[in-house]
């Protein structure tokens, strides 16, 4: 079986013709027959009902989707490789810090790389790791330091840190002493909200969730709303609601007793080695500003490892 039968069968089947097919395929009616004979003999079975229309037998339009999926795979392989000879980097992040990490870094790093694929793959702390350790990706961001038993080999490049503020809606916050004690916020809002922020809950997350009377676990999105309406106090990563703070939709508050909350992520590469490709390297180092100006930086190893390159001149393009 070869993906040459496997195309000529799937065209016949669109055309409903040997004739239509090979005109298309620019074969002769002759050759597009043996293909078909050779696949027939190989897999055991008649493919077509051939007549003044072709159609396909039972076993033809059971092998129909096996031979579209095997056509479509070989498609991606070739454009896979097309796009490794233009050049390619891949990275993952978890959800939250991809618009207010990559949007601008990608920007500027395309004005010098120019012809470089970029994937950019989003998701949770295992996911991720899952994709370092199958190797789909060569650098990650995620929480730090790494529990997930997966992956235990990463090398931290840049670890941020980012302040997880305690949020009500701005009409909760009018209603609150100067300084309210947790029992007092609870007794305005019907529920906290959950979000899984961290790989392991620090105690204070976990304690709000216990003294609450009721709890809900909701994506960043819906539980941004229900804040919001002040329906539910939760703790967010800054990034999250720093738009909704500065427009007054919600406010930060400090619960005399409950310490406030932080996050560290981290630009994590699987080997060292992979800062070797340039290209790589200087998009990590875009990232690192914007991480700068998201959070704390509280360790730096990527200028160590690599030192800082001028930029590549743009290509000009062909005329």
């Amino acid at each position: 079986m070869d993906l040459d039968q496997l195309r000529t069968f799937d065209r016949i089947v669109r055309d409903q013709s040997f004739t239509k097919a090979a005109a298309y395929l620019n074969i002769t009616q002759a050759t597009a027959s043996m293909r078909i004979r050779a696949l027939e003999q190989l897999l055991g079975v008649t493919l077509f009902v051939r007549g003044r229309t072709v159609t396909l037998t039972d076993q033809g339009m059971t092998f129909l989707p096996y031979a579209r999926r095997i056509i479509g795979t070989a498609q991606e392989g070739r454009e896979a490789l097309r796009r490794v000879e233009r050049g390619r980097v891949s990275i993952a992040s978890l959800r939250t810090l991809v618009s207010p990490l990559i949007t601008e870094s990608l920007i500027r790093f395309q004005e010098h790389y120019p012809s470089v694929d970029v994937v950019v793959r989003e998701g949770r702390q295992g996911q991720i790791a899952a994709m370092l350790h199958e190797r789909e990706v060569e650098m990650g961001i995620l929480c730090w330091p790494n529990i997930d038993p997966l992956v235990v080999d990463l090398e931290p490049l840049v670890i941020m840190r980012e302040r997880v503020p305690l949020v009500v809606a701005a009409d909760v916050a009018a209603r609150l002493s100067s300084r309210p004690e947790i029992a007092e916020v609870l007794a305005l809002v019907p529920r906290v909200i959950a979000l899984r922020w961290w790989q392991a809950d620090p105690e204070t997350a976990a304690a709000l969730v216990r003294l609450a009377k009721t709890s809900v676990e909701l994506p960043t999105g819906p539980a941004r709303r229900l804040a919001i309406k002040g329906e539910g106090l939760g703790f967010f990563v800054n990034s999250a609601i720093a738009d909704d703070v500065k427009a007054g939709r919600l406010v930060e508050i400090a619960p005399v007793d409950f310490e406030p909350l932080h996050r560290d992520t981290a630009m994590v590469v699987r080997s060292l080695a992979a800062l070797e490709r340039p290209m790589l390297a200087d998009f990590i180092r875009e990232i690192a500003l914007e991480c700068a100006k998201m959070g704390e930086i509280i360790d730096d190893r990527l200028d160590k490892v690599v030192p800082r390159k001028p930029w590549p001149k743009p290509a000009i393009p062909h005329p």
